[in-house]
């Protein structure tokens, strides 16, 4: 089948129209785990008949999934815990984040310590302060005005901001334990939280420039959402966004089983998810992804490979939120308090000043940015897969996908070419030029993202 000019433009005419009435069609803008969607018929279509997920605060001794004060993990939280590809040319890897608080110091807004002249420790991390003012009052200063300020200059690469590599083999970081926080969501169904924390985010690179946005600390998370002990959705973080996979859909390796730390003689088959060089965003796939945009955009990408493998279960805090307080699982934890995942101050330093010889500026973004906030304020009472939602996501839809988002460029192990994305409809299309130019306005565009989104 061959195209020319005028059905090439007609296709054009149409993608615009289903652009701009892309919001007028609620059975698939929709989020099937919302509220609204609870009690519809083709909102539990989507969740396969099941019944709602509930927010922690709408749990009672009859919805409740798990039992109060659980002191072990479950099982089936650790056999389906991500296995995190790292890449293989990364600078700053995972760290432990009882090291990383001990090489800072804590300061306001503007810059004055109010932190002891001790090392910080995370037992020092609190939900407020009381700071002695210049007229001898004191004053409650809530930690959200509080940033975590490095003790030594950034910016020189000190060996605390290079993280550790995972342990060949076995995929442990022994100074790298990862943080899950188990949230009930009710009738039958549990949340399983695993935040990777890395010492420093090494941002992208626009058109060879940068890199731009980078700051000290980084958390990101995954997301296994459970029903009855069996895992159903996947969902993985991305620069304040992220992606949603029904579970099925992602990829898996098959591993020995650990039970309380021992290796027994049974296989489980564990998900796969890749994390991206220096910003560390997480996706289901390797090659070159978009950042940050809503479809395909080469001069702004991240990049994942097959690089060390970090196995996350086998080294973590493990923590259980009920939508109010934290309670620890286990003896460690406990020793550590759960008082510091109620910091809401930064896990780095403050963006610095123009005036600041190490402060750079491009057109959309600062060389160094504040720091990120810590894992309890990612939503983590969400009914939705999704925290948030994008600008563009102006129909707050959060769909799981049914199939792998696969990767772009050189590094990516399947393309266009063996049919993994829709740019395989325009092979046809006559002349070159012409073809040149659908793929840049709709394989790389608003077309391909349209048609991810209605099928998965």
């Amino acid at each position: 089948m061959r195209f020319d000019i005028a059905s090439a433009a007609l296709l054009l005419i149409y993608s615009e129209k289903v652009v701009l009435g892309l919001s007028f069609f609620p059975d698939q803008d929709n989020d099937p785990f919302l509220s609204e969607w609870e009690n519809d018929d083709r909102g539990t279509k989507q969740h396969e008949n099941l019944p709602p997920v509930l927010s922690p605060g709408e749990l009672d001794d009859e919805t409740r999934s798990l039992p109060r004060g659980m002191r072990r993990l479950p099982q089936f939280i650790t056999d389906n815990c991500p296995l995190v590809h790292l890449y293989s040319e990364e600078r700053y890897w995972p760290s432990d984040i009882q090291d990383y608080v001990s090489h800072f110091h804590l300061t306001n807004r503007d810059g004055e310590n109010i932190s002891t002249s001790r090392k910080l420790t995370l037992q020092d991390l609190k939900e407020t302060y009381t700071v002695k003012l210049k007229n001898g009052t004191y004053a409650n200063v809530h930690s959200s005005e509080i940033y975590m300020t490095a003790d030594s200059d950034f910016d020189e690469d000190p060996p605390w901001l290079l993280g550790h590599q995972p342990e060949y083999g076995t995929g442990s970081i022994r100074d790298g334990p990862a943080v899950v926080i188990v949230v009930d969501k009710g009738n039958g169904w549990v949340d399983a939280y695993w935040f990777y924390f890395y010492p420093f985010n090494w941002g992208p690179y626009i058109m060879g420039g940068g890199p731009w946005g980078n700051h000290v600390g980084d958390w990101e998370h995954s997301l296994v959402r459970f029903y009855m002990g069996q895992p159903k959705y996947l969902w993985m973080s991305a620069h304040g966004g992220g992606s949603a996979y029904k579970f099925e859909a992602i990829e898996k390796v098959k591993k020995l089983r650990r039970v309380d730390g021992k290796v027994k003689n049974e296989i489980v088959m564990r998900p796969l998810i890749f994390s991206a060089r220096g910003t560390h965003a997480n996706y289901a796939s390797v090659g070159q992804h978009s950042h940050d945009v809503p479809f395909f955009f080469m001069p702004l990408s991240d990049f994942t490979d097959r690089g060390p493998m970090w196995d996350p279960s086998l080294n973590y805090y493990g923590y259980m939120f009920d939508g109010e307080s934290v309670s620890s699982i286990g003896d460690r934890e406990a020793d550590l308090g759960s008082q510091w995942l109620h910091f809401e101050g930064r896990w780095g330093d403050k963006q610095l000043p123009w005036r600041d010889p190490r402060q750079r500026w491009c057109p959309v973004q600062w060389k160094y940015i504040d720091g990120p906030k810590g894992p309890l304020f990612k939503n983590l009472q969400r009914v939705s897969l999704c925290p948030s939602f994008k600008w563009w996501n102006l129909w707050k839809g959060c769909p799981p996908r049914r199939w792998i988002k696969r990767g772009e460029g050189l590094d990516a192990e399947k393309n266009d070419t063996v049919g993994d994305n829709c740019g395989v409809l325009l092979y046809k299309i006559r002349p070159k030029w012409l073809r040149g130019l659908c793929r840049f306005l709709m394989w790389k565009g608003v077309i391909c993202f349209i048609m991810d989104y209605f099928t998965g």
